[in-house]
Parts: C-alpha cells; structure tokens; sequence
C-alpha cells in the first residue's frame, strides 16, 4: 500500500523547476573537469575523510563514510583513484551495490575547509595484492578495494558548512546531548536482553578493531 504523501505541492518537471530556481553562472557550469588534475590529487591527499553514494540495481541509494589519515585514498593516475575496504560491521551494502550498479559518487572532506570536492565515477571491487599492499597500515592489508574510475569532479562551496557551521566548535553541542548509539542500537534492533551498558561496552570493544 503506497503512503499518502504529507505535502501537496511538488515540482514535477525540470522546466518548473528551473523557473522557480533558475540557472546557474558559466563558472559553476565550466569548472567539472574530467580528470583528477594537480588540484585535485592535492585535495585528496590532505583528506581524511569521504563519503560514499551507491545505488542498486533498482536504483534504491545509499551513502557511506570512509576515513583514515590524510592520504588514505591512493590516487593511480589521472583517471583512476583506490579506496582500501577497512574492517567495518560486514553488511558490504555499497559493496553489493557496486556488484549490480557500478556508478558512485564521492564527497571528499578536508576538516576546516568549507569546500569539498565531488568525484564522480564507475567503480570496481579489486584484490590485486601489489594495490592493496600500498595501503597496508600497522602491517594489516586490507582485502579488498574500490577502485574509482573518475568521469567528472569538481570544487563544491563553501555555503553548506558556513550555514551550519559544521568546523565551528562553538556551535557544537554538549556530549550529554548527543545521542546515544547503544540506546539507538537496542532500540531499533529490539534486543531486549542487552543493556545499554554492554552495548555500549560491545561498542568499545568493536572500534579497537580498527585496521
């Protein structure tokens, strides 16, 4: 049964969308290159961070974050750039979803900095030792990676972060109201046997295994 939608007014056409939004300046629509040029390897390698989109083959999305020291993502070339698979909870959702639908996007971070930059690609799951081997850390190597071949990036603003004001310190909120990942965790998994308190510890004991 489809849910009955809670707004009445949609934007059903680009042409209505575009004259409600309008068009954007020759800088914003000239600045995608094809490529991973000097500026982009360099934002790369200064990133410690980055954020994932997949989609299936039915075209349900999916967005994960990847992190490690700045430079973790191993730029091969101009075209193609590796992201190691670090030990995470197993579900492999952006894995599958690459296996059935190959196209991704990137979102690359640098903490501080307003502006990211955006890759977008095809990509692969590869296991070539010689790859792999490069981005080993604390003698671990990862099994597998996500090779990127890039179609398009390009520098996003600033606009989102200072609204936000995400690096600000000062905006941050206090750790007694942040929420809670084991409350969350027992709730939404309904496992009633395990208290806040040992999900919190399973927690600990889960995020030693970093690499």
């Amino acid at each position: 049964m489809r849910r009955e939608l809670p707004f009445n007014k949609m934007i059903g056409s680009e042409e209505e969308l575009r004259a409600l939004v309008g068009y954007p300046s020759e800088i914003v629509t000239k600045k995608v290159v094809r490529y991973l040029d000097e500026h982009c390897r360099t934002f790369i390698s200064l990133s410690p961070f980055l954020t994932m989109s997949t989609a299936d083959k039915s075209g349900f999305c999916d967005v994960s974050p990847r992190g490690d020291s700045p430079g973790f993502v191993l730029v091969l070339n101009k075209n193609y750039l590796i992201i190691p698979e670090r030990p995470g909870n197993k579900r492999v959702d952006s894995l599958s979803n690459i296996i059935s639908n190959p196209k991704v996007g990137l979102l690359f971070f640098i903490p501080g900095l307003g502006e990211t930059l955006r890759v977008n690609g095809k990509a692969f799951i590869v296991k070539d030792e010689e790859l792999l081997k490069q981005m080993a850390v604390n003698g671990k190597t990862p099994m597998l990676a996500v090779a990127v071949e890039v179609n398009e990036c390009f520098i996003h603003c600033a606009k989102a972060f200072k609204r936000s004001r995400l690096w600000d310190s000062s905006s941050w909120h206090s750790k007694a109201k942040l929420p809670s990942a084991a409350n969350m965790l027992r709730d939404h998994t309904k496992l009633s046997d395990y208290l806040s308190e040992d999900l919190e510890e399973m927690l600990k004991e889960d995020y030693k295994e970093l690499y």
